[in-house]
């Protein structure tokens, strides 16, 4: 082969390449996610070390006894964020905000683009946290593209989920939390009383007990594989007229540990200000129709935009210790169409830390402990 300066320069350009690959990028990889572990660190630094070799947590009865959490006459508070495992630093202002280390943290995984990673969720469990994953079967980059056919996405129809055709991915997921050896709160497909949802039965094609069969079918997939730490989380959205009976969408007892409700003060066409009994009231009594199961105000949040938000949150904190089943609240720690972020104002923040001060939310979480089932 004649040798010319072309395939001379061509050969250097080769090898370079092959450099870069393989010795140069990883380098860079791994020192961008040293600096991103350093970044996580520094805004919510770990204070638990995690299980290695004890047993996977089973419900109460069959193991040692462990703390229960929350104890009974204990109640957390927990926070969700837009950024969740990749970003804690709205999870550490809203812990700087209000002088209270959230309990449980909560965030989204959607099944077009979330595969199972062991390491996010765990650091979030090494930061003294319950990890609370909002598991959503839908693409939610269409959202951006097409919000108003956010709820129609034929891939995600329920009957798709029943019969069969997200096995493999639902399975990797029960498998991945099986191995974490400590609880995860699994908030699967919520506020299906609702539209916007591809998982909501008035939307997507989906008929009339579909929403049911497939929570089964999940579940039974979880159970199949001895996935028992999972905490099974039922979270509609506070009924609305208009909304979907509550009643034709619970699974039952069996196939759920919390029941979960989300709402705001201040949403879209409801300004007018709603105190946190009259917001959450009503349908927590519906609730308790058919179901004794502890409930956690999985989303919550509240607008300042009356400049009432201080106020409501010292109405909430006077409002819970009358509900003991109450066991947790998670604040929605965000910007999304509304603040909803908890240090809008001084005045907020002050009313937050002076609520969540009490001794009923002191409770740390730990990896040992057993979630409360009844």
């Amino acid at each position: 082969m004649r040798i010319t300066t072309p395939r001379v320069l061509a050969l250097l350009c080769a090898a370079l390449l092959s450099w870069y690959t393989f010795q140069v990028a990883p380098d860079l990889a791994d020192r961008e996610r040293r600096a991103a572990a350093a970044r996580a660190d520094a805004a919510l630094p770990p204070t638990t070390v995690l299980p290695k070799d004890e047993p996977t947590p089973d419900r109460p009865g069959t193991q040692t006894p462990r703390v229960s959490f929350p104890a009974a006459g204990k109640a957390f508070i927990g926070v969700f964020t837009s950024a969740g495992t990749h970003n804690f630093t709205e999870g550490a202002e809203f812990a700087r905000q209000t002088r209270h280390r959230p309990q449980v943290y909560e965030f989204s995984a959607d099944w077009a683009t979330d595969h199972f990673e062991a390491e996010a969720i765990n650091r979030v469990a090494r930061r003294g946290m319950l990890p609370m994953i909002a598991w959503e079967p839908w693409d939610h980059t269409a959202e951006a593209e097409e919000p108003t056919l956010r709820g129609e996405q034929p891939d995600y129809r329920l009957s798709r989920i029943i019969h069969g055709s997200f096995d493999p991915y639902i399975r990797s997921w029960a498998l991945g939390i099986k191995s974490l050896r400590y609880p995860v709160a699994i908030r699967f497909a919520h506020e299906m009383n609702g539209y916007w949802y591809p998982w909501c039965e008035q939307s997507n094609s989906n008929r009339r007990g579909d929403y049911v069969r497939a929570w089964r079918h999940v579940h039974k997939i979880f159970d199949a594989v001895g996935a028992r730490n999972a905490v099974w989380v039922w979270s509609p959205n506070v009924s609305y007229t208009n909304s979907t009976a509550l009643t034709r969408l619970y699974p039952g007892d069996a196939y759920v540990d919390w029941v979960g409700l989300s709402g705001y003060y201040g949403t879209v066409g409801k300004e007018n200000y709603q105190s946190f009994d009259h917001l959450f009231g009503p349908t927590r009594t519906e609730l308790r129709r058919f179901t004794r199961k502890p409930l956690v105000i999985t989303e919550l949040g509240a607008t300042d935009a009356a400049g009432r938000k201080a106020e409501w949150i010292t109405d909430m904190f006077r409002a819970l210790p009358r509900h003991r089943d109450i066991i947790g609240i998670i604040w929605y720690q965000a910007v999304k169409e509304i603040d909803w972020r908890v240090g809008t104002s001084h005045a907020s923040s002050a009313a937050f830390t002076a609520g969540a001060s009490a001794s009923r939310y002191q409770q740390p979480w730990g990896p040992g402990m057993t979630p409360r089932f009844r």
